[in-house]
């Protein structure tokens, strides 16, 4: 009996000097596993996951997204008074905000979270910055890429690679047949349109780096892009959000206008400087110019920008959107996402799909 005791003071005093590492290195292997993050970082992580924190942009979100908040032991501070244009931290406000702060904006306070001790860190970082953290905590890093692109590839990636860190596989291939599906049916209904029968289009007013006004644009923006819209900034040459020579999108004279709300303000206030040449356009004159909800905030809300891209078609292509209602379609999306309709909350909050009268 006395010997069994000593062998039980042994093993309890090895396990209480063990680092996070070195218990890692006892633990039956059954009991984790070894998974490849996005930027192909071989990472053990338990079997089965059940707290993480999410590090830098698009990591809450997605794991929104993934219907896995259950397992979010703290946040950044960035999350706790979040704007209605960032709609997952907005719904979800209440619950994140009663969640300790573990950093900000990508900055993270290693003693809180060492202090909190997740299982799993998911982090939008890059190879170098992952190791770094990794080690400073003791706690396995796992990456996602910084996406700012609302339909780009790596979307999908990175709920599979979710799906498999969460034990949610199943919910990640979901939300990608959903995505597809919504794809294909823009696809299916532009597809007859002929390059020559499409009005051009010009977005003012987009958020990038804050606020813009109507020079604030988007060479490939998302919401038109999907849709294959004629957009005059496409013809720059360049690729993302910039500010263009607005003396040149009045030689363009785009048939439709599109405004985000966020640079709205700044809009209206240049109107009434120089009216006459905001009354220059044909768009203007003729009462074609319409809204967009920012879609970009803290990098890109897909059920935002898939939101906008069904309001801008169906502005451009009446005829091949006859049966859409952008503020249903809206809805739906927003459900599958997010788990909640918010059409009515955005609109409450002033943001709508409308015509926009810039002299209003």
């Amino acid at each position: 009996m006395k010997r069994i005791l000593i062998v039980l003071c042994i093993i309890l005093f090895i396990f209480s000097s063990c680092s996070k590492k070195q218990i890692a290195e006892v633990v039956p292997s059954a009991a984790i596993r070894t998974i490849t993050d996005l930027t192909g970082r071989e990472v053990t992580i338990p079997l089965h996951v059940t707290s993480i924190i999410c590090v830098n942009v698009g990591t809450l979100r997605f794991t929104t997204y993934m219907q896995a908040l259950d397992l979010v032991a703290g946040v950044e501070q960035n999350e706790f008074q979040p704007s209605i244009n960032k709609l997952f931290s907005y719904i979800n406000r209440e619950r994140l905000s009663a969640l300790p702060a573990i950093g900000d904006n990508g900055k993270t306070f290693d003693e809180e979270i060492i202090k909190i001790s997740p299982e799993v860190i998911m982090a939008a970082f890059d190879r170098e910055s992952a190791d770094a953290l990794q080690a400073k905590t003791g706690i396995p890093v796992v990456t996602i890429p910084l996406i700012d692109d609302a339909f780009d590839e790596a979307c999908f990636d990175t709920l599979r690679l979710m799906g498999e860190v969460y034990d949610k596989k199943a919910r990640a291939e979901e939300l990608i047949a959903y995505i597809k599906t919504l794809n294909v049916d823009f696809k299916t209904r532009i597809k007859d349109i002929k390059p020559q029968n499409k009005p051009s289009v010009y977005a003012g007013g987009i958020s990038f780096k804050g606020a813009h006004g109507f020079e604030g644009t988007e060479a490939r923006y998302s919401p038109f892009y999907i849709i294959d819209a004629d957009n005059v900034a496409d013809r720059t040459g360049q690729n993302g959000a910039f500010n263009i020579d607005v003396e040149q999108v009045l030689k363009w004279d785009p048939d439709i206008i599109f405004l985000d709300f966020n640079g709205l303000a700044l809009i209206k206030e240049d109107y009434a400087k120089r009216p006459a040449f905001y009354n220059s356009f044909n768009a203007v004159k003729n009462n074609r110019v319409y809204s967009q909800i920012s879609f970009r905030f803290n990098a890109v809300n897909i059920e935002l920008a898939f939101a906008d891209a069904y309001y801008a078609a169906k502005v451009i292509y009446p005829e091949q959107f006859a049966d859409i209602d952008p503020a249903v379609k809206a809805d739906e999306i927003f459900e599958k996402l997010l788990g909640v309709k918010c059409y009515e909350m955005l609109e409450k909050a002033g943001y709508a799909f409308r015509q926009i009268g810039i002299n209003e």
